[in-house]
């Protein structure tokens, strides 16, 4: 009798600790106050605008400011974040299949195109048979810089590989070049050692450089790899991120960024 008794009240702790358990798995954002990653440079500076604007409707946003693209998203699996605004949508993608993430992207934000720089050539044309080309290590920055190379008529990829590209799919490369994989915020401190470089915009504002002035080559404003506002997907209609995007596609924040960064970094909603 005392032995099913005992396993009776067990049966109803363990039923009740795993109902306190599920009830917190999904927990609602806070209605007024949000935590946001973001990278340093243009996604810093733009959300410090972002959060003033978002001060007069009640939210509080509180930043927190990575230097690289991999712990913004694992910091928001992991809950430490409630919000991150730093990457393009294949770069999301690519993270999410490769780490098992259930993430989410739930609005635009602007579009950083990329850009090739040099201290030594000021047009590809220049880049010597045999020279050193860097160019980011993550796949879907890789793939974007080689996309901007064969446009820039440096290399032919193999067709079809798309945003897919690695240095692998290079199909013709008449000069010979040799590409040189880096993470993608050390590139500017080694530029020095390479002839060209492909520099996401954010790291080369970061390091005093003006893509729309000092880019030998620079994307398309109109090109695909616009920026997302990220969230687990488990929080994705919560009211609060309304207020978010709200202050986000403001036009006082549209016109700070078309002020700020002078075509360097583009308005995408």
């Amino acid at each position: 009798m005392k032995k099913g008794l005992i396993v009776i009240l067990l049966t109803s702790i363990l039923a009740i600790l795993a109902g306190c358990g599920s009830q917190t798995s999904g927990k609602a954002l806070s209605p007024d106050k949000l935590l946001v990653g973001v990278t340093a440079g243009p996604h810093e500076q733009i959300m410090e605008k972002v959060k003033e604007v978002a001060a007069k409707d009640g939210l509080n946003i509180t930043l927190k400011v990575f230097n690289e693209y991999v712990m913004p998203n694992v910091a928001l699996a992991e809950g430490e974040l409630d919000v991150n605004i730093y990457q393009h949508k294949p770069f999301l993608e690519q993270m999410k299949k490769d780490r098992n993430l259930d993430l989410t992207d739930i609005a635009p934000t602007v579009n950083f195109p990329m850009g090739i720089y040099s201290k030594k050539v000021k047009d590809v044309k220049e880049i010597p048979d045999g020279g050193k080309i860097g160019l980011p290590n993550d796949p879907t920055n890789g793939a974007r810089a080689l996309i901007l190379f064969q446009q820039a008529g440096l290399i032919k990829l193999k067709d079809g590989v798309g945003v897919k590209a690695t240095v692998k799919d290079i199909q013709e490369n008449p000069h010979n070049y040799q590409f040189v994989e880096l993470e993608a915020s050390q590139i500017p401190r080694q530029l020095d050692e390479l002839d060209a470089a492909a520099i996401n915009t954010n790291f080369a504002i970061e390091h005093g450089y003006l893509p729309s002035r000092d880019a030998i080559v620079l994307e398309p404003k109109d090109s695909p790899w616009v920026n997302v506002i990220v969230v687990r997907t488990e929080n994705k209609d919560d009211p609060v991120l309304q207020k978010l995007i709200k202050a986000y596609h403001s036009d006082e924040v549209k016109k700070f960024i078309e002020e700020k960064f002078q075509g360097s970094v583009v308005p995408a909603w």
